[in-house]
């Protein structure tokens, strides 16, 4: 693994490497490789690393001196890492920015983050036109197999987390490892330090149900009815926003060609890693593989997220007893997907609906009887 690096190492390597012109934000869940990159550049262009992950906290003057010792530097590159978490920080970053435009200064700036959702806010409200955002996803199967070399069933059960992969011998630890060290941290230290959550309870029950159910359409009526003093559906759908935030679920909406109808429908619960559905499960790894229904919603967790990792837009598809699992769009190009793990089926009437209504760019079915998994999973 120490000479594996990311793709997106070489984007931030070429951008390091041009004229100071914009603020650079590599943004992306917890243990992506954020760090790593950073620190990958700095081992190829001079600069200054420092980081706002400290559980006393960090106040604008922080950056303000960070900023400093990067100016000292000159021709340089300044890393601020986690810097979300400095109140205000994009007011601060904006004033400093703009002060070294009109110096003409040569240093370039890239700044790191584990919640994108939180970090975005702060760049659309105070640097607009000035950054350039470098997206750091979990990590695909073909960067685990690459270096770890992973199988796809090895992949579709421990997920997408590089710092855990020396624990998939001993599940009970890699267990503990994701839950604790992943999972809570995310939750206490990326949402609700971050932001208001009157019901941390809740939140947590919200991800231990999206764990469940992930690859499921569950309408917020529904889980209301399952969640203890789950408040109403609004205060669900925020939660649902949050921690997909922190990269952990999602929500997927319904396609259908309105917004406003998208907003309006029940989500499809999407864990971003399978890890996270694995490790909440309590299964081990051989009796996942045994559990034909647990397998099968795992294999369309890892399709549904490896397209939300890439896509510019994911939804699914429903109406009466047709169904797609997924539609994706990239760039202009509309393409719906159905997974299929042998438990289905034989007929896939709802791919035919969709496409008679829509007519999308592209058609695909991933598993048995279409493209083996491992070869879609292996796509960039």
């Amino acid at each position: 693994m120490s000479n594996f690096t990311r793709p997106q190492f070489e984007i931030a390597l070429a951008r390091a490497q041009e004229p100071r012109r914009r603020i650079q934000v590599l943004a992306g869940p917890r243990q992506g490789g954020k760090t790593t990159i950073a620190r990958q550049l700095l081992e190829r262009v001079p600069g200054h690393y420092a980081s706002a992950d400290d559980p006393a906290g960090q106040d604008r003057d922080w950056i303000v001196q960070q900023w400093e010792v990067g100016r000292t530097l000159g021709d340089a590159l300044l890393v601020l890492d986690e810097v979300q978490k400095v109140p205000g920080w994009a007011h601060v970053v904006k004033a400093l920015w703009d002060e070294d435009t009109a110096a003409k200064s040569k240093l370039r700036v890239y700044v790191l983050g584990s919640a994108p959702l939180l970090v975005q806010r702060g760049l659309a409200e105070t640097l607009a036109g000035r950054f350039e955002l470098i997206r750091v996803p979990h990590w695909s199967f073909g960067e685990m197999r690459e270096a770890f070399g992973w199988g796809s069933s090895r992949y579709l059960f421990f997920g997408g987390y590089p710092g855990a992969a020396d624990l998939a011998e001993d599940v009970p630890r890699w267990r503990a490892y994701i839950l604790d060290s992943l999972v809570e941290t995310s939750i206490a230290r990326d949402v609700l330090l971050m932001t208001r959550v009157d019901k941390p309870a809740l939140l947590r029950q919200l991800f231990r149900l999206a764990c469940d159910y992930s690859g499921q359409v569950l309408s917020y009526t529904k889980m209301l009815g399952q969640l203890q003093d789950a408040g109403n559906t609004t205060t669900l759908a925020h939660y649902l926003e949050l921690l997909e935030g922190a990269g952990l679920v999602a929500g997927i909406q319904k396609y259908s060609g309105s917004q406003v109808r998208r907003r309006a429908s029940s989500p499809k619960l999407l864990v971003l890693n399978t890890a996270l559905m694995s490790a909440s499960s309590g299964l081990s790894y051989t009796d996942a593989k045994r559990d034909r229904a647990f397998w099968g919603r795992l294999l369309e967790t890892a399709v549904g997220a490896h397209l939300w990792n890439r896509a510019d837009e994911l939804w699914y598809w429903r109406e009466g007893n047709l169904e797609v699992d997924w539609v994706a769009r990239a760039g202009r190009r509309l393409a719906s997907y159905e997974v299929k793990s042998g438990r289905r089926r034989e007929s896939l009437p709802g791919m035919a609906a969709f496409a008679a209504r829509y007519r999308p760019d592209r058609r695909l079915l991933v598993g048995a009887g279409g493209l083996a998994v491992e070869d879609f999973l292996a796509k960039a």
